[in-house]
């Protein structure tokens, strides 16, 4: 399996997808693990405090969009330069310019919603030049990119205590630029990519079930994934009155779970059928979200709940990609683009609702209860088609991957 993966698509795309996500997704939740600081400077409430680490997120659903359909006229390599630039620009206005208020802060989470649309990039950049039996791995490896959400969780705090949380935003822009260089360096484009689509064929697309299908589960995972990367620091300090450095920690600490295990999230659908290790990863999740939304008086003990849900949510990811794929063989930049959007939607949703929950209950649990309850539901839907999928796209004798 290791050899043929190797001498099926082209390694050097592949280490170029997962730098160039990695670093851009850095900087797409670093509002996150620094809003304690920046919150306590501005004066931000809980809600502005959900509503600050929700705002890239949001952005970066819509512009995934965006970028998907740049990805389709422009050819991944392309598009990938596009958003790096703006996600430059944004941190260079951010460092030189000076955040001094919430609307600022909002503007800002709106430029690094740009490198979140790096998801649509990265995907099909590497989706394409591997074969269907392949796609869980492959895409699990340049979808591991999620892990510079540890990186943010792990310095962006430490940073901003030594040098302030502006000076943070300058800094980033170093490895930002060096990830860009190796990106350009190494990348290139499949000889496989598809004939450019028309915008109506986002719409087209629409229409099949099995894609809003697909938006939900994502919703679900990616959503929990990230929502709870965003939201995790100010968590741990609200609920523990951790410090930001140590409410980081924590945080990096349940990131580095969630996204380590994609990959293996893509392997695990690729032996045993997407639709199989995804149910099992509903069910855990929402077993340990419920478990922490009671607010364990350990913190260790909420840290460990965090981490199981966030490495079940992880290898969800990956196993909601290895499906995508089979289903939307030639649609895949189109359907990166509106599944990868319906995952910062539900993200977005998350990392918000966590704050007004706080402001209006004095506590997180009901905006934790809703989310695990979504994971159930995704579990019902996902038995409800199930049957109907592998007997149709995902039968046996039409491909040789695993459903």
């Amino acid at each position: 399996m290791k050899s043929s993966f190797l001498k099926a698509g082209h390694p050097p795309t592949l280490f170029a997808a997962f730098l160039y996500f990695d670093l851009s997704f850095m900087v797409w939740v670093m509002l996150g693990p620094l809003g304690v600081q920046i919150a306590g400077d501005l004066g931000l409430s809980a809600a502005q405090k959900g509503m600050m680490v929700a705002t890239p997120v949001l952005a970066g659903a819509l512009l995934r969009v965006v970028a998907g359909i740049l990805v389709d006229h422009l050819k991944p390599k392309m598009a990938g330069l596009i958003g790096q630039i703006i996600v430059l620009a944004g941190l260079g206005w951010a460092q030189f310019g000076g955040i001094s208020s919430f609307q600022q802060v909002l503007v800002l989470g709106m430029f690094l919603g740009m490198a979140g649309a790096a998801f649509a990039v990265a995907l099909p950049l590497a989706s394409r030049w591997y074969p269907p039996e392949h796609q869980g791995t492959a895409l699990g490896i340049a979808g591991a990119g999620n892990s510079g959400t540890v990186l943010a969780a792990l310095f962006a705090p430490s940073l901003a205590q030594m040098f302030g949380w502006n000076n943070v935003f300058g800094l980033a822009m170093i490895p930002l630029t060096i990830a860009l260089l190796v990106y350009l360096s190494l990348a290139k484009d499949s000889p496989d990519c598809p004939a450019p689509k028309p915008l109506t064929a986002y719409l087209e697309v629409l229409r099949d079930k099995d894609a809003w299908w697909f938006m939900f589960f994502y919703s679900v995972t990616f959503g929990g994934f990230v929502g709870l990367a965003s939201s995790l620091t100010i968590y741990f300090n609200d609920q523990y009155g951790l410090s930001p450095v140590v409410a980081g920690y924590f945080t990096a600490a349940c990131v580095f779970a969630g996204s380590m295990v994609r990959p293996l999230g893509g392997m695990v659908a690729d032996r045993v059928g997407g639709i199989r290790s995804l149910s099992l990863m509903y069910i855990i999740a929402a077993g340990f979200i419920l478990l922490v939304s009671f607010g364990p008086q350990s913190r260790w003990f909420a840290l460990a709940g965090f981490v199981v849900a966030m490495l079940a949510l992880g290898m969800g990811n990956g196993a909601v990609f290895q499906l995508v794929p089979q289903r939307f063989r030639k649609e895949i930049g189109v359907m990166t683009g509106m599944v990868g959007m319906a995952g910062g939607v539900g993200g977005f949703y998350l990392a918000s609702s966590l704050g007004y929950s706080k402001q209006l209950t004095g506590s997180y649990q009901t905006g934790l209860l809703v989310f695990a309850a979504l994971a159930l539901f995704a579990l019902v839907g996902l038995n409800a088609v199930k049957t109907r999928w592998r007997t149709t796209w995902g039968a046996a004798h039409l491909t040789a991957a695993k459903v």
